[in-house]
């Protein structure tokens, strides 16, 4: 028998999953996801080295749930690897408010305590719990632990912690929690394997994907980051409007007479990169595109994060390096280069070679803030607390 973990990180439409060795270090085994739950849905499984070995497309019925999602990958994961035995299960959870500050063996009680921060993050806690419910009931005897996206930011100080509303409302929870936790947490424990100097330093990561935020770390903890409260603020996003005047929302209900629910769903779901488009989310689709719109867009998005990496350095009181993760972050060399055009100010200097080569190391020589490019791992990141927690 081979002894594995098993990550999940459960969504609205899918499932994520990653399996490794227990006995070899961690080692990734399998990984892969279940999309389109309850619509289109397709299975996509890949083994360490990138080998595609299952992708197809499943029907309405196998994968309506995420419970149907986690039977039908384990099904497929058996079959890759008949001789593996799961001997713990780690979940992305995204919010554990003020109660959670590092992973947590799950029981009842924590799951009650989880499932009352729902309104915290609506989109989200209800998905991350129902994979915790599916995996407790394929493994009722296997530990299952919960990370948390939040608990890497409650170490910033108050005032990076806070609101200017009655203080009565900071004691309820109602502060900047930050989020992409697992990613920042990764990323520095990489950055001090491979160039500790600048992990104990003045640090800007930079997670861009279709959710985008930016940490400022110092000796390896986060003092500032640019969401608070929900996974809505700071950068825009894919879908996601970044940044937003509390005023506009008003007016949205005032004026407007939108619904609570209309708001969430046009701030969640049609903002962002592909709001300001009207055409896509995808990051690649609108780098290719002509549209005037799709332009637009772009430039928001970079001016969003040049003027953030100007506030972290704020926060931070100095500027070692900034590295660059998550899809766009690791991928979109354009990107880059326009948000590190003219930068040199605050002493950054691409390399554009190196940056376009999407190299590890982006920066010039003559740079006096180093830029990375280190592709993130949140599956590994679980794993790793998992065998904190139960060896």
């Amino acid at each position: 028998m081979k002894n594995v973990i098993l990550t999940l990180n459960a969504g609205s439409s899918s499932v994520k999953f990653a399996l490794f060795d227990a006995d070899a270090n961690l080692a990734l085994e399998f990984k892969g996801q279940v999309d389109g739950i309850g619509s289109d849905a397709r299975l996509k499984i890949k083994r360490a080295d990138g080998t595609v070995v299952v992708e197809r497309d499943l029907d309405e019925a196998s994968t309506c749930s995420p419970s149907d999602a986690l039977n039908t990958i384990l099904s497929e994961v058996h079959a890759l690897a008949p001789d593996a035995e799961v001997q713990a299960v780690g979940h992305r959870i995204v919010h554990g408010g003020i109660h959670f500050e590092g992973p947590v063996l799950l029981d009842d009680a924590c799951v009650q305590t989880l499932s009352e921060l729902t309104p915290f993050a609506p989109l989200h806690q209800p998905h991350n719990l129902a994979g915790v419910a599916a995996a407790q009931a394929a493994f009722p005897t296997v530990p299952q632990v919960g990370c948390f996206d939040t608990a890497f930011h409650r170490s910033h100080p108050w005032v990076n912690d806070t609101f200017a509303l009655p203080r009565e409302l900071y004691d309820k929870g109602v502060r900047r929690f930050g989020f992409h936790g697992l990613s920042y947490e990764y990323i520095s424990m990489k950055l001090d394997e491979i160039a500790p100097h600048y992990q104990d330093g003045n640090v800007v990561v930079a997670h861009l994907g279709n959710g985008a935020s930016m940490c400022a770390i110092r000796d390896g903890h986060s003092v500032g980051s640019t969401m608070g409260f929900s996974a809505l603020d700071g950068l825009p996003m894919g879908t996601r409007c970044g940044q937003l005047d509390p005023g506009v929302v008003l007016y949205l209900m005032d004026q407007m007479k939108m619904s609570a629910s209309e708001i969430e769903n046009m701030l969640y779901r049609e903002s962002g990169l592909k709001g300001l488009s009207g055409i896509s989310n995808d990051m690649r689709e609108l780098l290719t595109s002509s549209d005037s719109h799709a332009a637009q867009a772009l430039d928001y998005f970079v001016v969003r994060i040049r003027r953030e990496i100007g506030a972290m350095a704020a926060i931070l009181g100095g500027l070692d390096a900034v590295v660059f993760t998550g899809g766009i972050g690791e991928n979109a060399f354009q990107i880059r280069e326009r948000i590190c055009d003219d930068m040199d100010w605050i002493g950054m200097e691409l390399e554009e070679t190196r940056n376009r080569q999407n190299a590890e190391i982006i920066s010039s020589d003559r740079s006096r803030v180093r830029l990375f490019v280190l592709p993130t791992n949140e599956e590994l990141m679980i794993a790793r607390h998992v065998v904190g927690m139960v060896g």
